[in-house]
């Protein structure tokens, strides 16, 4: 089994300008994971894409940790509407 690389969170911060807290946020909001190995916190790094989502959320529309996690779930709640509509049309198609 494949290591999966981890990501010191402190390098993020320093490469992307976020604090600590807002990536400590982001893992107490449920939106990222946040391996704790020692006294230092660690990125996975198959969440980078993620992580970035939530950082241009954060400084381009300046939304807090709390309006990022009403973002993300409404974003998710919409992606199951849109399968939902189109097994809908799929099995509808069947009578056409």
């Amino acid at each position: 089994m494949e290591k999966e690389a981890l990501i010191p969170a402190n390098d993020l911060c320093t490469y992307y300008e976020v604090s600590y807290t807002f990536i400590s946020g982001l893992h107490d909001a449920g939106l990222i994971e946040l391996d704790v190995i020692g006294e230092l916190g660690y990125v996975h790094q198959e969440q980078l894409s993620d992580l970035e989502r939530l950082i241009r959320l954060h400084k381009d529309l300046e939304i807090n940790t709390g309006g990022i996690e009403t973002v993300v779930q409404l974003l998710e709640r919409i992606k199951l509407l849109e399968q939902r509509l189109l097994t809908l049309e799929q099995k509808l198609s069947i009578y056409e």
